[in-house]
């Protein structure tokens, strides 16, 4: 689930409160969270709604100035049932801490390498983590296409790996492309031992 850039302040300050979406299986759940650029949101709930049910009220805690703005919108080609979710701003994504740190522990190292080759072996394109982790360490902020193509990866499948690399503090994206975090530094350093 994805917010334009015009939304995101209110979702942090409060004001935005809840999203319509329309789509053909749910991309969120009631009680999980959602990780944005600006923070953290949590999922309070997940409803089917009619588009006649929509009101005024609802539109502006979406962050619309009118009713009809929204309905515009919802309006546009997507496919789908109509879902009202109403959200809470959580606080700072977790990871942008972790990929500060710059001194892990010898435990921690441990743990990160073992959860970097259980994803190699899970993966069924063959190991990919290491690779990545050093080609992040040289291309900066090239085009996220542009960096799939010298992994002979698919885009899409590109991006889930670069994420799951977010997820452990190791890779930040930038405006275009990404890059590996001050943590990602430290832990790619760590990893000359290991055939990754």
């Amino acid at each position: 689930m994805l917010f334009k850039q015009r939304f995101l302040a209110g979702l942090q300050t409060g004001a935005i409160t809840v999203a319509f979406r329309k789509w053909t299986q749910p991309s969120v759940r009631p009680g999980g969270t959602l990780k944005t650029s600006i923070g953290v949101l949590a999922i309070e709930s997940l409803d089917l709604i009619r588009e006649s049910e929509i009101t005024a009220t609802d539109a502006r805690r979406a962050g619309y100035v009118s009713r009809g703005d929204l309905i515009a919108e919802l309006r546009q080609p997507s496919k789908g049932v109509l879902y009202r979710i109403e959200l809470r701003y959580l606080g700072a994504d977790p990871r942008i801490a972790l990929r500060e740190d710059t001194k892990p522990s010898e435990a921690e190292l441990r743990e990160i390498h073992r959860r970097l080759q259980r994803i190699d072996a899970a993966s069924r394109s063959g190991p990919w983590t290491g690779a990545v982790l050093r080609l992040l360490a040289t291309k900066s902020g090239v085009r996220a296409g542009d960096l799939a193509l010298m992994m002979r990866q698919e885009t899409a499948v590109f991006k889930t790996n670069v994420r799951r690399l977010k997820n452990l503090g190791l890779t930040e994206s930038l405006r275009t492309g990404y890059r590996l975090s001050p943590r990602g530094r430290v832990v790619l350093a760590s990893l000359k031992e290991l055939p990754l």
